[in-house]
């Protein structure tokens, strides 16, 4: 099935020339079908990017899923143009009285802050407070998964001595888990964080599952026993260049930053790396979709059709 787009979102023609099926909104209107309705909270400074990269996991499944992108009232952009942000995002308040199948809160650039400083926390938890009762599973990533983990479940972050950055070893602590179904004993995933949350947290809360970590990186997925709430706190959904962008990016800043670990063959920058963790990244939005999204949700919400906006 195809992921259905808004007419003119840069992401389509990149889409498609990538092979995946997508599908403009006004012919997604025919379908007589019952789709997934997915939304996005994009916090990432480079709003066009992020899209792609997760347009491209969630379009990847048998399941018919259409997008609202989710934009803060409370802070505005810089790194995108007022009329992108105009023609494919909402605020909360044009969104709260529906209700989704699923939704993301993605990472922002803003972990070395106290939650409550973020000039949008208020806006975010009120958020997070509204998905309890209107979406049904909710993934969070990165920073959108420390905020869960502090908001939802108190275990508050602590700064690590330097950036966590590079491609890490991850394992499973309980293969039998549908989210993580299918996935290697073993596996690799990108972070770039410089904070991290106490392991033996999350191993001790009695709401929560810690189903994936790395030696180095630490903690990687996080679920809670109720399924509500997925916490990444890396980025499997990164293309191959994005650490090398963002190392680029911070030493042209004059940022005392080392390469990222076990990314560049032979740890040189001038060679390109490889992905090589695309098969997990499918992987895991796949199983999310199905067996916490598509398997759990109601048939039927209590919204009319004329409410959906964008399609992917």
């Amino acid at each position: 099935m195809p992921i259905n787009i808004p007419k003119r979102l840069p992401a389509g023609d990149l889409l498609r020339e990538e092979k995946i099926f997508v599908m403009e909104e006004d012919r997604a209107r025919t379908q007589q079908i019952r789709p997934l309705n997915i939304l996005v909270c994009n916090l990432m400074p480079e709003k066009e990017k992020t899209e792609l990269q997760l347009l491209r996991l969630l379009g990847n499944t048998p399941l018919q899923v259409n997008i609202t992108f989710l934009n803060t009232a409370t802070y505005e952009s810089r790194n995108v143009s007022k009329s992108h942000l105009q023609l494919f995002y909402k605020t909360f308040e044009e969104i709260k009285h529906r209700r989704y199948d699923g939704m993301i809160i993605t990472g922002a650039p803003i972990e070395r802050m106290e939650f409550e400083d973020v000039l949008y926390w208020k806006e975010i938890t009120s958020i997070m407070d509204w998905a309890k009762e209107n979406v049904t599973s909710i993934m969070n990533i990165c920073w959108g998964a420390q905020a869960a983990l502090y908001y939802h479940y108190g275990i508050g972050k602590y700064e690590l001595p330097k950036k966590c950055s590079g491609v890490y070893s991850h394992v499973i602590t309980d293969l039998t888990v549908d989210l993580v179904r299918g996935f290697s004993d073993e596996y690799v995933a990108p972070h770039s964080r410089h904070t991290s949350v106490s392991i033996e947290e999350v191993r001790n809360h009695p709401e929560l599952k810690l189903l994936s970590y790395s030696d180095d990186a630490g903690v990687f997925i996080v679920q809670s026993k109720d399924n509500k709430h997925i916490m990444i706190t890396g980025h499997l959904e990164y293309d191959a260049t994005t650490l090398k962008d963002e190392y680029v990016r911070d030493v042209a800043k004059g940022d005392n930053v080392e390469l990222p670990v076990n990314y560049f063959p032979d740890n040189d920058p001038l060679k390109e790396p490889k992905n090589t963790w695309r098969a997990h990244s499918h992987l895991l939005f796949y199983n999310w979709l199905n067996y916490y999204v598509y398997q759990e949700t109601p048939y039927k919400w209590d919204f009319v059709e004329e409410d959906i906006e964008y399609h992917i």
